[in-house]
């Protein structure tokens, strides 16, 4: 097994650097490498990364919460990390890519989405895959703050979506300390997840979804009455359901599809300019393996997207090792591919 910072040396049939992946031989299944992480793996805590939080008035009257780590100089990079679907501070793989950044002398500030925090936000609005202004608003902050600290980027899964989008939005208007980017098991083309995701065994992170959802929903329709019908929203069985309901007329979109089809981040990678590691399993229980062909396709017409996409590794998994010393590859790996960007300003 490798020190922590150093690639596998299991033989396998990977070139480059994914030459040192090899999946837990005690998690093939990909359903046990997306729960491994959730409900097995160890410390460390948020407390013992030790981050401190900071809230931010946003020009629409509402707070954003930013757990941060302070550098040891002024001029070390600094990692923005975006989470998941109804992911805290406490996601596993924030706290592990938290955990990478302070290792290795960066400065890092996760993003917590709007009413992820541990209380609901004050707007009527929540947050969504393809809201990118308040990643927006904090990149312009930290650049403010720290000009001559270069600047690396990462998100998972909802929020490598929201961080496609961002990018592909700005294409080359973007601030000159921003050297890298890598977005982790992404939902290119959200319908076909939301549709995929309602099938075999899927269906239980899709339960476990709704249910935090719909209970932020309930809780803002005290503040909010007309947020939707109480009803409907009790009665949506799937995430396009609650898309349907909650998330896209909430948000400005007519409906799931209207949603769907302007926030996916397929159609925003061919205006990536910033080289950007897109790291994901074929095997992704989230997202029909057909996805990420096509964004192999607009990769190899992209020169800034870096397409890594193994086989096996689950949503957000990527556990290599043995089960009393699991290495969790997929975080060494966004960070040595984000490292190998770094440069003199």
């Amino acid at each position: 097994m490798p020190r922590r910072g150093e690639p596998g040396t299991h033989a396998t049939r990977l070139d480059g650097p994914l030459a040192g992946y090899r999946p837990a031989w005690w998690l093939r299944n990909p359903h046990l490498q997306t729960l491994w992480g959730r409900f097995a793996r160890p410390h460390p805590t948020i407390e013992e990364i030790g981050t401190r939080r900071e809230r931010w008035d946003t020009p629409d009257g509402d707070i954003l919460e930013i757990e941060r780590i302070d550098a040891p100089a002024e001029d070390a990079p600094r990692l923005v990390v975006l989470h998941g679907l109804e992911g805290t501070p406490r996601s596993h793989y924030v706290r592990g890519m938290l955990a990478e950044a302070r290792r290795r002398g960066w400065g890092a500030d996760l993003l917590v989405f709007r009413s992820c925090g541990g209380t609901l936000n004050r707007t009527r609005r929540f947050y969504h895959s393809g809201e990118t202004g308040d990643l927006g608003l904090l990149v312009d902050r930290i650049t403010r703050e720290r000009p001559s600290a270069p600047l690396l980027l990462a998100g998972y899964s909802l929020g490598g979506n929201v961080l496609l989008k961002w990018l592909g939005e700005r294409g080359a208007d973007l601030p000159r300390q921003l050297r890298a980017a890598a977005a982790v098991s992404v939902p290119f083309d959200l319908a076909r997840g939301a549709r995929h995701i309602q099938r075999g065994f899927a269906r239980v992170y899709q339960a476990h979804f709704l249910r935090s959802l719909k209970r932020k929903a309930r809780a803002k329709l005290a503040l909010f009455p007309d947020l939707g019908d109480p009803g409907r929203i009790g009665a949506a069985r799937t995430l396009y359901d609650f898309d349907e309901i909650v998330t896209g007329p909430v948000h400005g979109f007519a409906g799931a599809e209207d949603y769907y089809a302007r926030s996916s981040a397929l159609r925003y990678l061919a205006g990536v300019r910033v080289p950007t590691l897109l790291l994901s399993a074929v095997d992704d229980p989230f997202l029909p393996a057909a996805v990420l062909g096509e964004v192999r396709a607009i990769a190899d017409r992209t020169p800034a997207l870096v397409v890594e996409f193994l086989p096996a590794g689950g949503h957000v998994g990527f556990v290599s090792g043995q089960p009393w010393r699991p290495f969790y590859w997929g975080e060494w790996r966004v960070a040595e591919f984000l490292a190998g960007r770094l440069g003199p300003l």
